[in-house]
This record gives C-alpha cells, structure tokens and sequence, in this order.
C-alpha cells in the first residue's frame, strides 16, 4: 500500500506561509544595509539612539536638558534654524509641568499646508528608563530620515515641521502646548508620529482621524511603504488600551489627523531601566524607517487635504501589500456569503453529498475543541500565577517568557482539536462537519458588520473557504492542492492576531488567541480534516506544547537584562512627625527586605490620598522608618478671602530641597472653580468647575525646583481640607540615607512613584478675613454692601 504523505506536505506548506508572513513584516537584514548618504541608515539611527539614550532624561532631571541641547545641535548640523517652545500646561489628568518643545522648519515651495514629524524626546519618570526605544527611537527615525530628505535636495511643496515634544510621558503636555499656542499649530495639515510601548517587532501603522480614514487609507496606499503592517482593527484594539500618545491630542484638539507608528513587541522593557540600547531590536529601528522615508517623500509634495473624508474604509495588509475597500462593502459581503453559503447546503443536499445528521454532528468537534480549549487556557493562565507568583511583578501583564506561552497553548489548541476531530469526523464526513465552522464564521462576521466594521476583512478568509466547499459539492472530489491554496487567506489574515492581541493586551487574554487557532483550525478543515491519523499529530502538537512550557518554566527566574521589578519610597509624615518604608510589591525579595522586615504590616500610610497609576497599583506593605531632617516645603497662604458664597485662595507651596514632583489632594466635598496652577487652566475646561477624580487636583511635576502657585475658590461653608506630597526621586542617592544598591537582576517598577523620598503635609487654614465696601445705588434710599478682595501685595501674610 502506498504510503500517503500528503499530512506532511500541508503541514511544510502551511510552516512556510507562517514563515513568510513573519519575515515579510520587517526588515531582517539591516547588517548588510546600504551606506549611501540618500538612504536612511538603521547604523547612524542607532548612533543618534545611543547618543540620546545614554541616561533617563525625564522631566526635571539634568539629562533632559543635556538630551535637548543635543536635539537643538543635531538640527542645527542639518543646516536647520531650532528654535524652543516653553510653557506650563496642564492637562486634562491634571499633571501640571513646563515644557520645552524643539522645532525646527524645512519651507516648500507651494505649502498650503505643512507636513509634521513628531516624536516626544523625554523618557518616563519613576524608573530610570533610558528612553531608547520610547521614544529615542522616534527621534532618532526623524534626525536620520531628514538627513537623508535633504541630502537628496529634492524640492517639495509642502512646508516639513520637525517636532520633538517634551513632557508626553506625563500627560501629552508638550503636544498641548503646540497645539493649543504655537502659531505653525494652524498650518499643519497631517502628522507623522513615531512611538514605542516595547522593544522590540514590526512597527505597526494606527490612524487618528475624528472622521472618516478613507482619505488617509488611500493616500497611506499611494505612498507605498515596504513593509506594511496595519488592519482597520488595530485601531478599535488601540483605544481599548490605557494608552494615548500626542497624536491623540492633535486629534482631539486640533482637530488634526495622521498616523502613529509603533513597535509593541518585548512589553515588558516598557517604561522600565531596560529600556535602552541594548534591549531595543535594530531590526525594528529599521521598519521604523521603512515607513519615514516613502512617507516624507510623498506627503512632502501631496495635497494633503486630500486626506480629510467623512467615508471610512476597510483595510489590512498581507505582505508588502496594502489593501482597502469601503464599510459600505462590509454588510453585501455577509450577506452574500450566506446566501452562498445556504445555496451549497440546498445543492449539497440535493446531490445527497451532504447529510443533516452529519452537519449537526459536526458541531461537536468544533464547539468541544473550542469550548475545552477556552477553559484549560483561562484557567490554566490563573493557575500559573498562582505557581510563579513572580510573574505578577511585571504590571504590563507580559512576562519574559510569555512567547513561550503563547506557543504553548497554542499549540495544545491544535492539539485539542486535532484530538477531538479523530474521535468525532472520519475523513469522509469532513465536509459535512465543516458546514459548522463556516456557518459560526458567518454569524461573526454578521455581528461585525454591525458592531466593529473594522474587523470586515475577516469575512475574505470565509469566501476560500465557501470556494473550497463548492468545488467539493459541485465536482464531489477532495481537491487538496486547492484546499491548501485556498488556506492560504486564513493564514495571512488571522493568524498574525493569535500572537498579536497577547501581546498588545497582556497574558490575561491568552484564552482569546487560544480560542482563535481553533476558530482558524475549524476554517482549515479542508486541510487538517484530510490528514490520516489525526490522534498522532494531536500526541506531537501535545508534545510540542509541553516543551514549550518545560521552556517557559526554565526562563520564568531573573536574571540581569530580564529583571525584577521592586518598589520602595520614604514617607515622612510632617504632621504626625512619622515616618514609613512602603512597597507596591506583593512579593518582596532580599532587597525590600532590608528595609520592611520578613513580616511587614499591610500598607495604611497612604490610604487616604491614593496616587495615580497607570495599572491602579496600591501598596501593599509598610513598616517603621527612622525619621531624617528633612527640609520641608514653605506652604503660603496669598489670599484666603470670602466674596459672597465663595472662598478664594491663593497658595503658594515653594521646596526648600530638591524636589521633583508635588501631588495635591482635596477633600471631594470642595467642589473647587476656577482653578488655576501656576497660570495655567485645565485644556478640558467646560465651566467654571474643575473636573477631577477623586480627591486628586493635580500632579506638578518640576522643572528647576520652582514653586507651584495654585488660585481657586469652593464654598465658603465648605471646610478647607487639602494635602500635600513632595516627593524627590532621589531615594538611592540621598545622603541622608544609605540605601543599598539593587542587585543586577533587578530594577525599579515602572509606572509607579518609585525610589522616592516623600513629605506628606495638610495645608492649613489661615484666619479668613471679610471686607466689605458700600454701594449707593441711585434708585434706592439704602446702602448695599458686599465683600471687596484686597489685592495680595498690599496683605502681609504670614508664612506657615
């Protein structure tokens, strides 16, 4: 008997499209890169990253402004006039800072409107991260592809304004100070924004637009980028995420669209001391590039109010390809596809190829693998937090070996399937039970025409798979060549989201890229259903799964450039004249030990003002600290006067040491109006009445430790509570304590105010005075009065 080996030839085939589709996303060659001076260069990028990243430059620190003059000398170099934009902002989360933004302009010929280049130059605060891919990379992308651009003196329309922001990491603040005061604001026509949330992988493209995107698909399309990566779902995926970059408040605000570039792969350096050099992928740098250069060559010399429409699109990308078609197209594909789909089953049945019994039997292996599959996989992800507790040290979700995981289940969904295919459809019945995947494929693709037409270009993957059927039905042959040809749209198309959304979303949400292979499995059947001995390829991708999750276990310690992340912060409490070490970590190591002891409290020292954080984290332990001489911050009280119903207070809060951050609570019964912080209102403003959460009014992060000036009123009946934080980063370098240093396999929590030496303090009230002047009003024998505010500098008010 001849031995059949075609399982073998499919299972090559479909590795292969995997293959492709993975070398086909990015650039993997850029050691062998061309030198010339017109192209972009992955070697001298690098060379601006290195340069930019060699310390964490967060506002307020010294590097920040050693990275910005190196921005302003970079652009000079190019033969451009720099010049710098200064100001407070505060924003809508109410971080209040002064930002510098960097600028510089390169003229057209005929610009009616200009074309900007944005990436934010700070790094994030709190963990010592260098910045290097978030976002020197974005920098670093820009300095490269303009040398290039006017290394080729090509002429070009539209007016090129180059824009490294400042302040992006806490609240988009330098965006905001652009588009709200900066004159060129009104003359930009598109943006091009370069980020990073990771290290490392393809660069994927997001529009913003507050309307339709089919102006910015098409010209997307005509610009033609090498390495093309993006679907209209990464976008409804996007603004799920607690994430904004400045481009959202172009959009926002400005009312100004274009699109973000940003890699999201290796999560887990976000944000954090591994943010550097060495951690970030020169492959991605290059795609980086990939995206700048045909970009600025294009929109430099297109209309780019072509790019506004109220029509929006469909679209997605296969390799090096770019493809697009309206929503209105969306709702007519299902329901021809359903209608396809109904006429096959009438013929089939017509023909006696198809049985009803055996269609509704087919609903047991697909179901089954999918519903068993889901449970292991949701379950199976709590359990091993409970196993390696250590994994919730990471806040983004994403752990060190979480590729590995993902292979893992992955491949136990496959074997899941596989296994419940051989014990529920014989190789003769396999048409009939794909009639149950084809049918669940259209329901979901009718409940997205309804409710996220982004996600319309699933329906593609479900026409070869009607194809696929037909022929069957029509010729009552099985066609394996065109099976696998006919596979080929579900591989390039969902395949890439298996790994996508658990890195995008986190581990949490492995179950869903579990559930999908066998979704995709289930659309494959054609394919898989003919393989022979279907139990032992369910024993081999069993086996495959449980080495990758021997592999996941050996790589689930720390080590140095994988390492763990712990907190720590000093808070003296000046009104109790106490102090405490607090944590944020569940799992302390030797390093907290040192300082909260084997059996720390539970943490109460700061459960009255809760600190913003990204993830919501608390503390968690604290424990007894001796108390140091800490200079306490001068709190001065400039107005506190009655004007009718209103109180209104001028309070002026200056450090006397060296200080980075002010956090400001109130009591939630002071409903405060008309707030302003050393000059500046929230950009969100609506009314007289500030918009805040909870009891926190604002976080000041400072530059050249000047002081916060805040002015505001609230009810006069209305008692005064408001507390203050003055934190400084320099826990680890302050002399009046001797921290021991980390050990090389761990590093600071990111996202968190971490390595902080904290002074918490009530504002006090100052003894209110009412003054009031006469009114003669002619028409009325009598004397009206009512309350006169005397201006501060003729008041001598006592300091507290």
């Amino acid at each position: 008997m001849k031995k059949d080996y075609s399982s073998i030839f499919a299972s090559l085939f479909i590795l292969g499209i995997l293959g492709l589709i993975y070398f086909t996303m990015m650039p993997h060659w850029t050691s062998n890169e061309t030198e010339s001076l017109s192209d972009f260069s992955t070697k001298r990028a690098l060379t601006q990253v290195e340069a930019i990243s060699k310390q964490p430059h967060y506002v307020g620190s010294e590097n920040h402004q050693v990275v910005a003059d190196y921005l302003v000398k970079e652009l000079n170099k190019l033969g451009l006039e720099t010049s710098v934009q200064e100001g407070y902002m505060l924003s809508d989360w109410g971080n209040l800072v002064k930002s510098k933004n960097i600028l510089a302009r390169i003229k057209g010929t005929s610009s009616s409107k200009a074309l900007l280049l944005l990436s934010h130059y700070d790094s994030a605060p709190h963990s010592y991260s260098h910045g290097a891919s978030d976002a020197g990379s974005g920098v670093a992308t820009i300095l490269e592809s303009v040398r290039a651009f006017l290394y080729t003196k090509k002429q070009h329309k539209n007016d090129i304004i180059i824009l490294f922001s400042d302040a992006e990491e806490l609240g988009l603040n330098g965006a905001a100070l652009f588009v709200t005061q900066h004159p060129w604001a009104k003359n930009v026509g598109l943006v091009l924004n370069f980020e990073a949330r990771g290290s490392s992988g393809p660069s994927y493209m997001l529009m913003e637009t507050n309307k339709g995107n089919a102006g910015l698909v098409k010209e997307f399309a005509s610009a033609k980028a090498t390495f093309p990566v993006s679907n209209s779902l990464m976008y409804s995926i996007y603004k799920m995420l607690p994430n904004d970059t400045d481009l959202t408040f172009f959009r926002e605000q400005g009312n100004i669209q274009g699109y973000n570039f940003a890699f999201i792969d290796d999560h887990f350096n976000y944000h954090t001391a591994q943010d550097d050099i060495k951690h970030l992928n020169s492959n991605t740098l290059a795609h980086q590039g990939t995206y700048l250069m045909p970009l600025l060559n294009y929109f430099s010399n297109a209309d780019l109010n072509t790019t506004k429409s109220t029509e929006d699109y469909v679209y997605f990308t296969i390799p090096y390809t770019f493809i697009s078609y309206p929503f209105g197209w969306v709702l007519p594909m299902v329901i021809i596809a359903l209608v396809f789909f109904i006429f096959l089953l009438f013929l089939g049945k017509a023909k006696r190829i198809l049985s009803f019994r055996e269609i509704s039997r087919g609903f047991i292996p697909f179901l089954g693998s999918a519903i068993i599959t889901g449970l292991i996989t949701f379950f199976g992800w709590k359990a091993l937090l409970k196993v390696y507790p250590q994994y919730n040290d990471l806040l983004n979700g994403f752990t060190y070996n979480g590729h590995a995981y993902i292979a893992a289940f992955v491949l136990l969904a496959i074997a899941i399937s596989f296994a419940f295919y051989q014990r529920f459809s014989a190789k003769k019945v396999t048409m009939n039970h794909y009639v149950a995947p084809l049918f669940l494929w259209i329901i979901i693709n009718g409940g997205l025409a309804f409710g996220l037409q982004g996600a319309g270009f699933l329906i593609i993957p479900v026409y070869f798979g009607l194809f696929s059927f037909g022929t069957f039905i029509i010729t009552q042959k099985f066609n394996k060549t065109l099976n696998l040809i006919c596979c080929i749209p579900a591989l390039l198309i969902i395949a890439p989201f298996i790994q996508m959304f658990p890195i995008g979303l986190g581990l949490k949400v492995l179950f869903g890229s579990a559930i999908l292979t066998v979704l995709t499995f289930a659309l494959l059947l054609p394919v898989f259903g003919a393989f022979a001995k279907k139990g032992m390829w369910s024993l081999l991708f069993f086996a495959l799964a449980i080495g990758f999750f021997a592999k996941a276990h050996s790589e689930s310690g720390y080590e140095f450039g994988k390492a763990k992340s712990n907190s720590l912060l000093y808070i003296y409490n000046a009104d109790t004249k106490k102090a405490n070490w607090v944590t944020y970590d569940t799992n302390l190591d030797t390093w907290t030990k040192v300082y909260l002891g084997e059996n720390p409290k539970e943490a109460t020292a700061m459960e009255d003002t809760p600190l913003f954080s990204k993830y919501n984290s608390k503390f968690t332990y604290q424990a007894e600290a001796p108390i140091k001489n800490l200079e306490k911050p001068t709190i001065e009280l400039l107005q506190d006067r009655i004007v009718g119903s209103q109180r209104y207070l001028k309070i002026r809060i200056s450090p006397n040491r060296k200080v980075n951050r002010y956090d400001i609570f109130a009591n939630e019964k002071m409903v405060i109006h008309n707030f302003k912080a050393n000059g500046a209102s929230t950009l969100g403003q609506k009314g007289s009445k500030y918009q805040r959460n909870g009891k926190k009014i604002l976080s000041y992060y400072v530059v050249d430790n000047l002081p916060l000036e805040m002015q505001f009123s609230f009810d006069s009946k209305t008692p005064l509570e408001m507390e203050l934080l003055e934190s400084s980063f320099d826990l680890l370098q302050n002399p009046l304590f001797n921290i021991v240093k980390r050990e090389d396999w761990m590093m600071p929590t990111a996202f968190v105010l971490n390595d902080a030496v904290v002074i918490k303090e009530k504002i006090k009230p100052s003894a209110v005075v009412v003054i009031e002047k006469p009114i003669v009003i002619p028409t009325k024998n009598y004397i009206k009065k009512e309350p006169l505010i005397i201006p501060t500098d003729s008041l001598k008010v006592p300091k507290i």
